[in-house]
């Protein structure tokens, strides 16, 4: 059964529409679907709940639904674009060298790329230079992130060290299987130092308490205490990401 109803948020007015669901025991589940808000209930919720719930998660909505617009243009990997790392715009500078494929250094804040003459199909060898950056994304990451989880392990460390994989996940930060590996998508690197933290926490604390439960977020709480902010920011930006 699905029903419409709307709240006022500020000047804005969130049109929402509501599933009622026999299986959803407590928790409510507020999605986006283009431009249009789906609220995902249990059966025997009062309408005036989900509309406190639904105000509640009114600025996360807000903030999503401004990013329904154009995506991301894809990069085409040529000098003067921009690609994200640790949270700041870095300037990419490719340049053709006498190399059989592309490589990739970091200097004073700039991409620096040494590209092969051979241009491919397109004018450049945009694809190349693509898989170098991710390469190059992936190894910082299984740096940064092995880093990270050392620094945390003494708070939220339960049983053996647990391995650490780099992955590309387009819809996944991270996760923790049932044997305790973590998984992390390399575009943690284009994040901001706090949002890559709580992914790292977030991820910990799965070894302790497996669930999304009240018990987890009391977990990941006492370690960041603004665990809501870092949240709602990282929400905010992940569509933006140009890769």
């Amino acid at each position: 059964m699905t029903c419409r109803d709307r709240v006022r948020f500020g000047d804005t007015v969130i049109q929402y529409r509501v599933r009622r669901s026999a299986r959803r025991k407590k928790t409510v589940q507020i999605t986006l679907e283009g431009s249009e808000v789906q609220v995902t209930a249990p059966d025997t919720l009062p309408a005036s709940d989900i509309r406190r719930i639904v105000l509640q998660r009114a600025p996360w909505i807000v903030a999503r639904m401004s990013d329904t617009g154009p995506p991301v243009p894809p990069r085409q990997f040529v000098s003067g674009e921009t690609l994200p790392y640790l949270g700041r715009d870095v300037r990419l500078l490719v340049e053709p060298a006498d190399v059989a494929s592309p490589t990739v250094r970091f200097h004073h804040w700039r991409f620096l790329v040494s590209a092969p003459q051979t241009p491919d199909e397109d004018g450049h060898p945009s694809g190349e230079i693509r898989d170098a950056i991710i390469n190059w994304y992936r190894a910082r990451a299984a740096e940064r992130l092995t880093q990270e989880v050392d620094c945390w392990w003494g708070r939220l460390g339960n049983g053996d060290r647990p391995r650490i994989l780099i992955r590309s996940q387009r819809k996944r930060w991270g996760s923790c299987a049932a044997d305790g590996t973590l998984r992390f998508n390399w575009r943690v690197m284009m994040l901001e130092a706090p949002l890559i933290e709580y992914i790292v926490v977030h991820e910990l604390a799965h070894l302790t308490v497996r669930n999304h439960s009240a018990s987890f977020w009391k977990l990941v709480a006492e370690v960041l205490p603004d665990v809501q902010e870092r949240r709602q920011r990282l929400r905010e930006i992940e569509r933006t990401l140009p890769l």
